[in-house]
């Protein structure tokens, strides 16, 4: 089972990866998701699912591919006043060529800024309506002086492909867990980077292991045509998924958040809640709404798959959340290992969570001869090792299982999983 003491090198490895990921221009579509793709392959075997545009997916179609080669504003003077090599943020993502000059009138009409943000420049998009435009900070608009402006956005918006990329862990049973981020922010550190390079170090860590009995499936793709897409091309095996999880927003200093899944309470929304519980930490748990990321496509009432949401300060709730306040400093390298640590012994909780049948259940089978109690010889570590034992035995009806057990006792689930295996090994449980 892990340790914390396994994912201490992983704060560093992840912080690493954003910073390499950070300056690459991603969106919807394009070369800037395929070159995120390619920095991933150095750490995960990915494979890569390309959808033509126009391809309907349920109630969406995949729109033309977008790429972007520069992008600039000219001053007066010829000065570049705004410039897209000086970060991604600065065009309005999705935005169709053009080469022309204007007034500084007739160009307002094409800015966005924060008035109540002065200092920050703003992220927009424009995925299914065909426009153009750049973002700025509201200081920087209001220092323009009066003039002509020439205007270029050496873009391509043509039929093409979108691009998502999975990676399946394979165990020994026939459930599957999916693990879910989204790869479309460009300059964004903890929305979401933060969540791409927490589910790489975390699929590094499952490839290592080889006593896993669910499959683990990670998807990286788009925000919301790409969970929709790929959920179009599997949905002949979406029966397989047992359980799932979306990572975003994961890499500042806040407290972890975790969001319940459509279903409320599923087995993945009462394992995390008692993975949360067992950290000590501070923590919060979020009712389900239809509100936030991909999980309202996992969760939507034609699928309704089991998928919850693990967060730090959710989307919308930290300053500078969609602006380039969101940058690589606002991330904490011991967050994004504690973000790894937590789903990991998420997946050790789904690994082992079962149900068992007390084979003695007429009173308490004697323990101490069977050496289960301190006075034979020191077999277990604690009182609560004693107390868990007797909580499993007294809890083992066959229906109850061993998440239960836990949040019933109040007991740590890593402590009940060990009173359980002693009883097994003892003949007092079957499985």
């Amino acid at each position: 089972m892990t340790t914390a003491l396994e994912t201490t090198s992983v704060g560093p490895a992840a912080y690493e990866l954003m910073e390499r990921l950070f300056p690459l221009c991603r969106s919807l579509t394009g070369d800037g998701v395929r070159a995120t793709f390619d920095a991933l392959e150095e750490h995960i075997p990915i494979t890569r699912t390309e959808i033509p545009s126009g391809t309907e997916v349920f109630d969406w179609i995949v729109p033309d591919e977008w790429n972007i080669r520069d992008a600039y504003i000219l001053g007066p003077d010829g000065t570049r006043v705004v410039d897209y090599r000086r970060s991604s943020l600065h065009v309005v993502s999705y935005s169709e060529p053009v080469r022309t000059t204007l007034s500084l009138d007739e160009l307002r009409e094409r800015l966005h800024t924060l008035p109540d943000q002065p200092d920050v420049v703003p992220y927009r998009t424009s995925y299914y309506a065909r426009t153009w435009g750049f973002c700025l900070s509201h200081r920087q608009l209001l220092q323009l002086p009066p003039g002509d402006y020439e205007v270029v956005i050496d873009s391509t918006l043509e039929p093409g492909n979108l691009t998502y990329a999975e990676l399946e862990i394979e165990g020994t049973g026939d459930a599957e867990v999916l693990i879910s981020t989204y790869v479309c922010h460009p300059s964004l550190a903890n929305d979401n980077l933060s969540g791409i390079a927490v589910a790489t170090m975390l699929a590094k860590r499952l490839l290592a292991r080889d006593d896993l009995r669910n499959t683990y499936r990670f998807v990286f793709g788009p925000g919301t045509i790409g969970p929709l897409s790929w959920l179009h091309q599997n949905r002949d095996r979406l029966d397989r998924i047992q359980h799932g999880l979306t990572l975003s927003c994961i890499g500042d200093a806040g407290d972890l958040t975790y969001k319940r899944s459509g279903r409320e309470h599923a087995e993945v929304d009462q394992a995390m809640e008692i993975v949360l519980r067992d950290s000590g930490a501070p923590h919060r748990i979020l009712p389900w709404e239809p509100w936030g990321g991909d999980e309202r496509q996992f969760c939507s009432p034609g699928f309704d798959l089991p998928v919850g949401s693990l967060m730090r300060t959710p989307h919308g709730e930290f300053a500078g959340y969609h602006t380039s306040a969101d940058g690589l400093e606002r991330i904490r390298p011991e967050s994004l290992a504690g973000a790894v640590d937590t789903a990991l012994r998420l997946v050790d909780v789904l690994e082992s969570n079962r149900r068992y049948r007390n084979l003695s259940p007429y009173g308490e089978p004697q323990l101490g001869r069977r050496g289960l109690y301190r006075s034979a010889g020191g077999a277990v570590e604690t009182p609560d090792d004693e107390r868990a034992l007797l909580w499993v035995l007294n809890q083992s009806d066959g229906e109850s299982s061993l998440l239960d057990i836990a949040r019933r006792s109040g007991l740590r689930y890593p402590v009940i999983r060990r009173a359980a295996e002693r009883l097994e090994n003892a003949g007092l449980l079957a499985g």
